[in-house]
């Protein structure tokens, strides 16, 4: 067992997928192993977060997860604790490993309390796990839900937090918000994107005995990304070994949009930064900006730079985003660069003829954005993350960031990623243009699409992590930060 942490690479695995793992090792193990494995799994969990705890409610649902429930308060009371058990389920109605586990616990000499407590000292919610659906739950269960939440730092999920879709990470409205989560058998991408990460608070991961092996024919459907690794800067090097990038936008009032991409580019290492802004007068704008260098739409050189388009550019006339299209390569896609494609079906067919080109394109939508791309509403969008990125990807052949909480990266060929890095601090005006101000500098230094988006995302993240509590984190702070993890 260990917890979650940005930087350890793992598989994430849909529910589909883990019921399949699960009824294969079933098959292969002595019955109610698996579930005898998750209680002791629960119990040693509960016991090294709260190790000062007694009165421990563990709420249980009627299926397998309310089992865990059940062999989890077995250990807990054979530890000296004093679990209070609640159960919906029924020993004649519940499935097998669970009306097993109810036995086990009986003997114990343990029964079922009507009644939460009314001041547990620890809580573990093993009320619905990965088999939730949409459904509103049964009255009884939704007042147990309400009732965890008051708890909510002091509850301990069992594989997945109540209410919470494993595979995407929605919430039904009447949820359980958990401390922590302890994840069995396999991680689901549904905790670490959309409404996951407030809902499942930390994340454990037991295998419950398993290997890889086990789950080696089992195509992951995404991978949390490892700490990203750039090579040490040779002595005999130059600017000119790290690449020149091109950031076009900023139109009258935006100036400062792509500024700070053109900022963030620069301070993620590239070479040079040339500067293209929209804005008729940006003449006056120079001496703020020593390193960077301004320079007139005519005047770059797009074969020999990578190219952030779109930051703050306004209503952008259709020949010149053509013109990008046609031309830039490698290519960071942002913002208003997005609009103007989602509203012209010619704009479209010129960013698939890229795609069909192999030219290098990365889009950079938040779900808004996403929305329009797709045509859809922000909901569906939301409703399944992973498959709007993957979305997005396949309809243009390019390299995708559909940003937000868990942001999700998206290339042909590859596994799609879910970033685990970041917090609310980036919730701010700007701090998606530095983001691709720093793709576009990864570009430059010879990283491909993927690498450059993984890359940047996990930094962009981890500088939000890392800044000090009560400290404002501003967009123009976050672009001049050392890159460092």
């Amino acid at each position: 067992m260990y917890k979650i942490t940005p930087g350890l690479r793992q598989p994430l695995y849909s529910v589909a997928q883990t019921r399949q793992l699960e009824h294969r090792l079933a098959a292969d193990l002595p019955d109610g192993t698996l579930m005898q494995r998750a209680g002791l799994a629960v119990a040693r969990l509960a016991l090294a977060l709260a190790p000062h705890a007694q009165r421990i409610w563990i709420a249980c649902g009627p299926g397998n997860n309310g089992g865990d429930g059940l062999e989890a308060a077995v250990h807990l009371l054979r530890w000296g604790k004093s679990p209070l058990v609640t159960w919906l389920g029924d020993p004649d109605r519940a499935p097998a490993d669970t009306r097993a586990a109810f036995a086990r616990f009986a003997q114990a000499g343990l029964s079922i309390s009507p009644t939460p407590p009314a001041d547990p000292d620890f809580c573990i919610d093993a009320l619905l796990g990965i088999g939730a659906d949409a459904r509103p739950p049964a009255p009884q269960m939704a007042d147990w839900m309400q009732q965890l939440r008051a708890h909510s730092p002091s509850v301990l999920a069992i594989d997945i937090p109540s209410g919470l879709s494993a595979d995407n990470g929605r919430v039904n409205p009447v949820h359980v918000r958990a401390g922590h989560t302890l994840s069995l058998l396999t991680l689901k991408p549904g905790l670490f994107t959309h409404q996951g990460r407030d809902t499942a608070g930390s994340v454990w991961f037991d295998a419950l005995g398993t290997t890889p092996q086990d789950a080696v024919d089992l195509a992951p459907v995404a991978h949390l990304p490892a700490t990203p690794f750039e090579p040490a800067r040779l002595h005999a090097s130059h600017k000119g070994s790290y690449g020149d990038v091109a950031v076009v936008g900023g139109a009258r009032g935006m100036t400062g949009a792509a500024l700070m991409a053109a900022t963030a580019a620069l301070h993620s290492g590239c070479g040079r930064v040339f500067v293209s802004l929209l804005d008729d007068r940006a003449g006056t704008l120079h001496p703020p900006y020593p390193e960077l260098m301004f320079r007139p739409l005519d005047e770059l050189d797009w074969s020999r730079m990578s190219c952030v388009f779109g930051c703050g550019a306004g209503q952008l006339p259709e020949n010149l985003v053509r013109r990008v299209l046609a031309c830039a390569s490698p290519l960071v896609i942002d913002a208003d660069g997005l609009n103007a494609i989602a509203a012209c079906p010619a704009l479209q067919e010129g960013l698939a003829q890229r795609g069909a080109r192999q030219q290098v394109t990365v889009l950079t939508p938040h779900p808004l954005e996403a929305a329009r791309l797709l045509n859809c509403p922000v909901s569906q969008i939301q409703g399944d993350r992973l498959q709007a990125a993957q979305q997005l990807m396949q309809k243009w052949g390019c390299t995708v960031v559909l940003k937000g909480s868990g942001s999700v990266i998206a290339t042909p060929g590859q596994t799609p990623v879910i970033n685990t890095t970041g917090n609310a601090r980036l919730a701010t005006a700007g701090s998606g243009d530095v983001l691709a101000g720093m793709i576009g500098a990864a570009l430059a230094k010879g990283f491909n699409a993927f690498d450059a988006a993984c890359w940047s995302v996990f930094r962009h993240g981890a500088i939000a992590d890392r800044w000090p509590d009560l400290t404002p984190l501003t967009a123009g702070a976050l672009a001049r930060s050392p890159q460092v993890v």
